[in-house]
């Protein structure tokens, strides 16, 4: 089971969680969440992480050429679109040479047939809690709508994960045979917004990595 920690602002954190070896870190570029990058992280320090752990920007609606300059300046290896985006859109990064993932709120009325327009221009989906507002709710939504993902494309698990449903998470996986690429922490993790707790996050990577789940 691949893991992403996201949510990464402070440089002494990012480098014990790094020991961790997660498959993914990720850096919020949305100045509405509070755990919004900044300059808080120097730009050399994110572009020399080791490159067993891709680099994950997450934007809410930012422009093209904000996000280009945001990939160089950092050397993203993906980004992560979790605002309203639209296919279109995604083409046009495609096209700069940009990796993909992109995010989708869920919730009972959640249409999975509009993921057919994304699926040629992504790498991975993304599923997250649906809410009024963008950004993390610290909440989980009901798992069992992803029995009507009928899609190929792998994905990305997200939205109030803790340490308390890796079990959950991996019977899932096997009961269901979903395509699970990588599961998606964040606030569940956390001693404060953006500082991870480190300890909470081994005993959550040791479990699920006993499992070799790819999609």
């Amino acid at each position: 089971m691949r893991i992403k920690v996201c949510g990464m602002k402070d440089e002494e954190n990012l480098r014990d969680v790094l020991e961790l070896q997660p498959d993914y870190v990720g850096f919020i570029f949305y100045e509405k969440s509070p755990r919004f990058m900044g300059e808080t992280l120097d730009a050399e320090v994110v572009k020399d992480l080791p490159k067993s752990s891709r680099k994950v920007g997450v934007f809410v609606n930012a422009s093209i050429d904000q996000i280009l300059r945001t990939v160089k300046k950092y050397g993203l290896d993906f980004v992560q679109l979790h605002g309203e985006e639209t296919p279109d859109f995604c083409r046009s990064l495609q096209f700069k040479g940009i990796n993909i993932i992109k995010a989708f709120r869920v919730d009972e009325t959640f249409n999975f047939t509009q993921l057919n327009n994304y699926k040629p221009v992504c790498d991975y989906f993304l599923f997250d809690t649906k809410a009024a507002a963008y950004g993390g709710t610290g909440l989980s939504f009901d798992w069992r709508l992803l029995e009507r993902y009928d899609n190929e494309k792998p994905f990305f698990l997200s939205g109030g994960i803790g340490l308390e449903d890796a079990e959950t998470i991996l019977e899932l996986k096997e009961r269901s045979n979903l395509r699970i690429h990588a599961v998606d922490v964040n606030s569940k993790f956390e001693t404060q917004p953006g500082i991870k707790n480190v300890e909470a996050l081994r005993a959550f990577i040791e479990r699920l990595k006993v499992e070799a789940i790819e999609a």
